[in-house]
Formats: structure tokens, sequence, C-alpha cells
């Protein structure tokens, strides 16, 4: 059973998932830090282009089956248009409230 996004335990991993889910450019930029990066299946993405095309442009939506490390790790069903639906992980690296980098891929 998904677990909710008000329950996530990190407020910034929380907030970061209601703005993909939210389909909310804005907020989920607001929340990176500036220079934050991020990977995708072990190889290094350009941040803004991934987000772009994977999250806001194809509609991304994040269904988090389980949490660890205090919420900055996630297994989640991710979806959006482009590519359906699959398991994914998300590891998150969080300074002062902001996300530094994040680290996704198949599960």
């Amino acid at each position: 059973m998904p677990i909710a996004v008000a329950k996530l335990s990190d407020p910034t991993v929380r907030a970061l998932v209601a703005a993909i889910n939210g389909n909310d450019r804005d907020a989920f930029t607001a929340l990176l830090t500036q220079g934050a990066t991020m990977s995708d299946d072990g190889s290094d993405r350009d941040l803004y282009d991934w987000i772009d095309r994977e999250i806001f442009s194809s509609h991304g939506h994040m269904e988090v089956q389980t949490e660890s490390d205090g919420g900055r790790a996630l297994i989640a069903s991710f979806r959006n248009e482009t590519w359906g639906e699959m398991r994914t992980t998300w590891r998150f690296e969080i300074e002062d409230g902001k996300v530094s980098r994040f680290e996704t891929g198949q599960a």
C-alpha cells in the first residue's frame, strides 16, 4: 500500500514529491540548491532537461511504496506519459532544507 505524500518523513522530500505529483515545476525547482545535480540509472544527466522531459512535460507521478534513511531513500511506482509505469528508487541529498543531488533509477 502506498505511503501518502503527507506522511513522508523528510519535509524536503515530501514537498518535492508533492511538486512532482502536482505537476508544479516552480515548486520543484524552488526546492533545489544552486548547482544541484542528479543521475538516472547511474549516469549523470542535465537536471533541468531531465525534469522537463521525464517529469513535467510527460506528467510524471510518484506513488511511494517504502522509505528509509529518514525519508531520503524511496522505492516508488513512477509513471509518466512517455514510459508508462515502473518501479524506481530515489535517493536524495539534502543541504539546508534543499535538494543538492538526487539519484533515481529502476528498482
